[in-house]
């Protein structure tokens, strides 16, 4: 028996592709969870994997307050240690974020190898910090691999779920028709000033007979405002494989969860990076799909502007019955993010884990 820690907290970015690397684990590895009280690990995780949580977090702000925040630091990793030592733990893998402070410094102590999996094109601060305590560091994307210091990164892609990989029928709840397929993913962190700007060129592209699906998050009050028979508005949907599989476009932030999402279905994309993500990580995602030819930028304005309203007609043209339009052009686009998909990512990271302990 194989005994991991996954030390994996906050987001969906950072759970789910550390769920999809537990799920192609042999079954001889154990797997413990390590996470944060009070987020989304604490719903996910524990009808999974036994889930042990501490307090963790960044180091912002100065004075007194930083110092807390260093001394809850250190605590977090002597609670770590101590969980590694008693669960007998061998390897620990983290998917990066603060949680994965406290599991670096406790493996580097407890001298168990670590493998850190970052995710964006701009290295988080605990990667730039702490990557060269890793015996492993993967990537995943290529740009990636020359911006943390002190490591000699693997590109092994991003991995996702399953139902990503596998052909997923189209949800009957699609409203029927023969326009083209917009899929809107607002996501839960900074969805609202995304959704303003869907919502503003909505009403156009339902006039010429687009079908739109528009999951908004869950901080938005606007939902349900609007309302029209070629329109589902809802917060969340578990059926995102099928709507990226069969979209014609879509219109995401470009956090690197959804860029691989985006990139395995070879959905055509329309991104807008969140203008607040740390280090503008968003904006460098997104240019790696741009560059290959898989997506455009737009980015955030206010909802009365109309960059997106026309770079949605431009990309939709041909579907929308413009006789001018490319009839090829999301073809090509559809090729661009394929080419960016790693469609074996999480077997990756697991030969990767597997290759520290032989």
């Amino acid at each position: 028996m194989t005994r991991l820690l996954i030390a994996a907290s906050g987001t969906g970015g950072h759970l789910f592709p550390a769920l999809a690397v537990a799920e192609a684990l042999p079954e001889v590895w154990q797997v413990s969870w390590l996470g944060v009280p009070d987020r989304l690990e604490t719903q996910l995780v524990p009808q999974h994997f036994h889930l042990v949580t501490v307090k963790a977090g960044g180091l912002q702000g100065s004075g007194l307050n930083q110092l807390m925040q260093l001394l809850r630091l250190l605590t977090a990793g002597f609670q770590v240690a101590q969980l590694i030592r008693r669960e007998r733990i061998q390897i620990v893998f983290t998917t990066g974020g603060y949680i994965a402070a406290p599991a670096i410094l406790a493996a580097r102590f407890c001298n168990v190898p670590a493998v850190l999996h970052e995710a964006n094109a701009v290295p988080g601060r605990v990667t730039r910090l702490l990557g060269r305590f890793c015996r492993g560091v993967a990537v995943g994307l290529p740009v990636t691999t020359g911006r943390i210091p002190g490591s000699r990164p693997l590109m092994t892609g991003m991995p996702v779920r399953a139902d990503f990989l596998e052909p997923q029928p189209l949800p009957d709840w699609v409203p029927q028709g023969t326009g083209p397929l917009l899929v809107v993913i607002g996501g839960s962190q900074g969805a609202v000033g995304l959704n303003r700007m869907v919502r503003a060129v909505l009403p156009e592209l339902l006039k010429q007979g687009c079908r739109v699906i528009h999951l908004t998050g869950h901080n938005d009050a606007e939902v349900g405002q609007l309302r029209h028979c070629l329109l589902v508005e809802q917060p969340f949907s578990d059926e995102v494989p099928g709507l990226l599989q069969h979209a014609d476009l879509a219109v995401s932030r470009a956090g690197a969860g959804s860029l691989s999402e985006l990139a395995v279905c070879g959905t055509p994309s329309i991104l807008v990076p969140f203008p607040q993500a740390a280090d503008q990580h968003q904006e460098a995602n997104a240019a790696c799909a741009a560059e290959q030819g898989g997506a455009v930028i737009v980015h955030q304005h206010p909802p009365q502007a109309t960059v997106l309203g026309q770079a949605i007609q431009h990309l939709l043209g041909h579907q929308l019955g413009d006789p001018e339009a490319d009839p090829s052009l999301l073809q090509a686009m559809r090729q661009g993010m394929e080419r960016l998909a790693i469609r074996d990512a999480d077997q990756r990271l697991v030969d990767l884990l597997q290759s520290l302990l032989d």
